[in-house]
């Protein structure tokens, strides 16, 4: 197996890596399956342990926390170490959760330790592969892969709902625990592909670490429980964690990647746009369920166009993103994605395959974004940022679906939008979904003006250099 130094790729290793593909995309899939397939188990987890609603959330929240916190983590720990031993710890990890989960299935402490467990392993796969294609992959592979990577993404955020339910439903919810195992067939393929790269200089920085886990827990429970003490904790954590990496000799998270207006506004459209879209994708069941009193299968079949439309259009994106750049595909994802919620927002109430069509339009439009912002911000970063960076921005992205999910379904319970708005709306029972779906589109609109401001035509000005 031949090294790689400085990020440059000899023509034979870059053909052994390329044999690797494949499995990128094998892993990268069961890796974000587990982010969503638990999420319609929580009614049989709930009355198999006797649980409040706060309390079997925790199967759910724990994976968000820890998956988003071991995102920067490996993201780090790539500067140090070869991607190849990080992405086999992490399946192996992934995988050592997954048997416990479903061995200790009775014991309610075991399952929530077994899903942090998941977590963490798992939060490895995408991370690293998000950095595997940007530090092995030439800018013109890049954008194809994205392309395929957010496709893939898409449809098992999309599918995960669906599968977890059939599984959940013909069999028992603790089954769900073997669905990522399958990943560890990729580890000996990595480990023959995948070049060995020196070793980096450097140490993990704990206490930065431990104090963003503390913020991001913080402000997840917070969106969760309501309540100003984790609020408080959240805010001091987060000024003991700006303090510390100012003055810590090497911080967890550079401060200078802050310091970068692109990336800074990058995390926020990111955290915006994902957070958007995976509450969406928690109203729609609970709006077709209500409004037209569909079960779970007939709604899955009605979402189930929009996560087949992501893989075929995820391609679509990156070869768009290679040849129109980043920014174009940008405002065209962002585009789709307005439209398909206005369209959502008006169409309540009406035939039912006009909401599915319309989610056809969004999973497409999050196809494109999410593979030309990812290729942005890539792009903007240096190489030697690269990595904490991309962990930095999928934490962003991933914590989002947490927060603003869990700020949605509290208005939700609250009818806090259940009063005439919406102008193409006039069924009362319509109001709450109608209005939420058109703020919601709002903030997506907004997102676009601040790409618009913040990038412009930048983004197709790389400041790192290509492999």
């Amino acid at each position: 197996m031949r090294e790689v130094e400085n990020n440059t790729i000899s023509v034979s290793d870059f053909s052994e890596i390329k044999k690797s593909v494949p499995w990128i995309y094998f892993v990268i899939f069961f890796a974000v399956l587990n982010e969503s397939v638990f999420n319609v188990s929580t009614p049989d987890i709930a009355e198999q342990f006797n649980l409040e609603a706060s309390g079997v959330s925790w199967v759910v929240t724990i994976f968000f926390i820890v998956f988003g916190m071991g995102m920067v983590i490996f993201g780090k720990l790539s500067d140090m170490h070869s991607i190849k031993k990080l992405i086999t710890i992490g399946i192996l990890l992934y995988s050592l959760g997954s048997i416990f989960g479903f061995v200790l299935q009775s014991w309610y402490p075991a399952v929530i330790m077994s899903r942090a467990i998941q977590g963490a392993g798992g939060s490895a796969i995408p991370a690293l592969i998000f950095i595997m294609v940007a530090r092995f992959f030439t800018v013109k592979e890049r954008g194809k892969m994205f392309g395929i990577i957010t496709s893939t993404v898409s449809f098992a955020v999309g599918i995960g709902p669906v599968l977890g339910g059939y599984i959940a439903g013909s069999f028992h919810w603790s089954y769900l625990f073997l669905v990522p195992l399958p990943v560890l067939l990729a580890i000996p393929f990595f480990q023959k592909y995948l070049p060995k790269e020196q070793p980096g200089k450097g140490k993990l920085d704990v206490l930065g670490a431990v104090l963003l886990g503390i913020v991001v827990t913080m402000v997840i429970l917070f969106t969760t429980q309501v309540s100003l003490v984790y609020l408080i904790i959240a805010f001091i954590a987060l000024i003991l964690f700006i303090l510390h990496i100012r003055r810590a000799k090497e911080p967890f998270v550079d401060p200078a990647l802050f310091k970068n207006p692109l990336y800074r506004n990058a995390l926020i459209i990111g955290f915006l746009i994902f957070g958007t879209v995976m509450s969406v994708m928690f109203v729609i069941p609970l709006m077709l369920s209500k409004i037209y009193g569909l079960d779970t299968e007939n709604i899955g079949l009605i979402m189930f166009p929009g996560a087949i439309s992501a893989v075929v259009f995820g391609r679509v994106a990156g070869n768009m993103t290679v040849s129109r750049g980043s920014h174009f595909v940008v405002y065209l994802g962002l585009t789709l994605i307005t439209a398909s919620l206005l369209l959502q927002s008006s169409l309540i109430g009406f035939w039912v395959w006009y909401i599915g069509i319309a989610l056809i339009m969004m999973y497409i439009g999050f196809s494109f974004m999410q593979t030309a912002l990812t290729e942005s911000v890539t792009q903007i970063l240096p190489v030697h940022q690269i990595g904490v960076g991309m962990g930095m921005f999928n934490m962003t992205s991933t914590i989002s679906g947490a927060v603003v999910t869990a700020l949605v379904a509290k208005s939700l319970e609250q009818n806090v939008f259940d009063f005439s708005f919406h102008p193409f709306i006039t069924n009362s029972h319509a109001y709450l979904y109608g209005n939420l779906i058109l703020i919601l589109s709002i903030v997506v609109a907004a997102s676009a003006l601040l790409y618009l401001v913040s990038f412009g035509k930048k983004v197709s000005q790389t400041v790192n250099e290509p492999v």
